[in-house]
């Protein structure tokens, strides 16, 4: 090879080894500085309890509603929640006084805790009433239904008629999507080692409309009414549905905080109306699934002849002897005697 040209390619390979390594140090030079900024950054003050999303008013505080988080030290006020000097297990089951923003400081204020005079007054959305019905494990879901809850109401009922026995048993979702405020007198849940304990109620107190708590109090006298759990996982369901149906109108230009605002302001209103049902013939061939006469004549009474008490007499039936047929006219049916010959 020329040695010219092997001088040439001896200085190439220096200016870019020299490259490389100037390259190398100012990018780990860079770095440096970077990191040193990102842990000089330090949260300095304490923790205090926040709330995890838009907490409305009558909300029932529950674990995964709030959340400590760093707070500055000259931004903390008396009226604060924090950690370490407040009782978390105090706290669940307490209701949302004033409306809270996601992000804002919980004051203690801005809840009410059972026993507290108003206490289920506050925690009923405003136009709404409280309503109790009696349940059992057989009919309350076995104990798994907690205050915050959604349930469906089913009547289970018997519907009988004119036409005799046997009697129509059906079972009708009659309301749906209805909260749960508590369980006997119990706004929160038990928890042992963190796990929630599971126990039968007697008792469980619903939120509901004016007009559904009428019906609620009828519902009690016709038969007996079973609570339905609702899935979580229903309420995406609902609101489209109830937004095809143009019971919710979602504005244009909206902005996706909004439309959750308005999803979850339509998915906490109780649901009536559009009732199913399932009747014994639905279940067993044996059963009827027709709804039972409620016309017909009436059973024959004895008919008293007027007159003085004492003259009064009883006019009986004549009940014809031999055979005989059945005629009908009408609605009138008649038993006539057939002369044999």
């Amino acid at each position: 090879m020329d040695k010219k040209k092997l001088v040439l390619l001896v200085i190439a390979l220096l200016v870019a080894a020299g490259t490389a390594i100037a390259a190398r140090s100012m990018f780990s030079g860079a770095s440096a500085p970077q990191a040193g900024a990102a842990t000089a950054v330090a949260p300095t003050g304490p923790k205090v309890l926040v709330a995890q999303r838009a907490l409305p008013v009558g909300t029932i505080i529950t674990a995964d509603s709030v959340s400590y988080q760093d707070w500055p030290k000259e931004l903390v006020k008396d009226a604060y929640f924090i950690e370490g000097e407040a009782d978390m297990q105090k706290l669940m089951g307490t209701v949302v006084r004033y409306p809270i923003t996601a992000g804002q400081p919980i004051t203690q204020g801005g809840l009410v805790a059972p026993g507290d005079r108003g206490f289920l007054a506050a925690a009923l959305a405003p136009g709404m009433r409280a309503v109790t019905i009696p349940v059992s494990a057989k009919t309350g879901v076995g104990g798994f239904v907690f205050p915050g809850d959604r349930v469906d109401l089913v009547l289970t009922q018997e519907v009988t008629g004119n036409d005799g026995p046997p009697p129509l048993r059906a079972s009708e979702t009659i309301l749906r999507n209805l909260r749960v405020l508590a369980t006997d007198q119990a706004t929160d849940q038990d928890v042992v080692d963190g796990k929630t304990v599971v126990k039968a109620v007697s008792t469980v107190t619903l939120e509901v409309s004016p007009r559904i708590a009428e019906k609620v109090a009828v519902a009690q006298e016709l038969g007996t009414i079973s609570l339905s759990l609702r899935s979580i996982a229903d309420n995406q369901g609902e609101f489209e549905r109830i937004l095809a149906a143009g019971q919710v109108k979602v504005p244009e230009g909206a902005t996706k905080a909004q439309e959750e605002q308005i999803m979850r302001t339509a998915m906490a209103q109780p649901i009536e109306g559009n009732t199913t049902y399932v009747t014994g013939g639905d279940v067993s061939r044996f059963q009827r699934s027709s709804r039972p006469s409620m016309q017909g004549n009436a059973p024959a009474q004895p008919v008293v002849a007027a007159g003085p008490p004492a003259q009064a007499a009883t006019v009986a039936r004549v009940v014809p002897i031999g055979p005989v047929v059945r005629v009908t006219r009408g609605k009138d049916v008649s038993v006539e005697p057939v002369s044999s010959h």
